[in-house]
């Protein structure tokens, strides 16, 4: 019997088993789909699908940095048990995703859903023969657990990217710096993405106040305004006072406004400014992305 690509791609979108094991599966079965599909579950090479209910809430995050650190790339993928995503040979996979993302040179933005997304459908860099989505599905299989690629991110510039990688793997910050690439702007790029990795006094969710999203500016200025409005202070006085706890939110969430992790009396516009003599060109950081495990 003859066994069609057709037929070993159909086997391979139901079960998510590798393309040799469809169709040695397919041939083991005379072509019969059904069988193919429970032989793959006995050898248990088709369980992806039964498991994607499950919560991946483990994982590892892998950072990647061009030599020229044009380019960077971040992903998290995601297991259901610590033991499993400390496994060689799912850092290994974890590994080969990042730089599969990497590799790919449309994309140059933040995902932060990577289910559904274009990029699943792609050829994987490893293996042409299989998608990236295929692959996911693959790891699946091979560990027993639902894994899943959670979000990814890729920058590229015409300065220089930064990268920081906290000590237990679950925090990692790409920085996007913009205006040079010297030494100072090198500097510059690791010591803000130390700084926005360590969350102090939070994580930031914007570079610049524009940038912070309208609906948490609202929920914010309401909160402020029903507690001003307690005090039984006049109208006036009640604005400036929501104003103030504003301008308060605004210093905490956004990057430039924020006091820099290594010297409080310093903000990271002041350290901006600082590096940016150094280089003697004005820098600016442009993008940044935060991955935190199961955050």
């Amino acid at each position: 019997m003859v066994i069609t690509a057709k037929d070993v791609g159909t086997l391979r979108q139901r079960t998510g088993a590798g393309m040799m094991d469809c169709k040695k599966a397919l041939e083991e079965a005379s072509g019969d789909l059904d069988k193919a599909v429970e032989l793959l579950r006995v050898k248990g090479m088709a369980k992806a699908d039964k498991r994607a209910g499950r919560e991946a809430s483990e994982g590892r995050i892998v950072a990647i940095i061009g030599a020229d650190a044009k380019s960077a790339a971040l992903i998290e993928v995601n297991s259901e048990t610590d033991f499993v995503a400390r496994n060689e040979d799912f850092g290994s996979f974890a590994k080969q995703v990042a730089e599969h993302v990497h590799a790919d040179a449309s994309l140059d933005a933040l995902v932060s859903d990577a289910a559904g997304h274009a990029m699943l459908t792609q050829p994987f860099s490893g293996d042409a023969k299989q998608t990236l989505g295929e692959v996911v599905k693959a790891a699946s299989a091979r560990t027993g657990e639902n894994v899943v690629l959670r979000r990814v991110a890729r920058f590229t510039t015409d300065g220089v990217i930064g990268s920081y990688v906290h000590f237990n793997g679950n925090v990692a910050v790409l920085v996007d710096v913009r205006g040079g690439a010297g030494s100072a702007a090198q500097e510059l790029a690791r010591t803000v993405a130390e700084h926005i990795a360590a969350g102090v006094p939070t994580p930031p969710v914007g570079v610049t106040r524009d940038e912070v999203p309208a609906d948490l500016i609202a929920k914010e200025r309401a909160v402020a305004e029903a507690k001003a409005r307690e005090s039984g202070k006049p109208d006036n006085i009640v604005q400036k006072m929501v104003e103030g706890q504003v301008n308060k939110f605004f210093a905490e969430v956004t990057l430039l406004d924020q006091p820099w992790v290594r010297d409080p009396a310093v903000t990271i516009s002041q350290l901006i400014e600082t590096k940016s003599k150094e280089e003697g060109s004005a820098l600016s950081v442009r993008r940044f992305a935060r991955f935190q495990m199961g955050d």
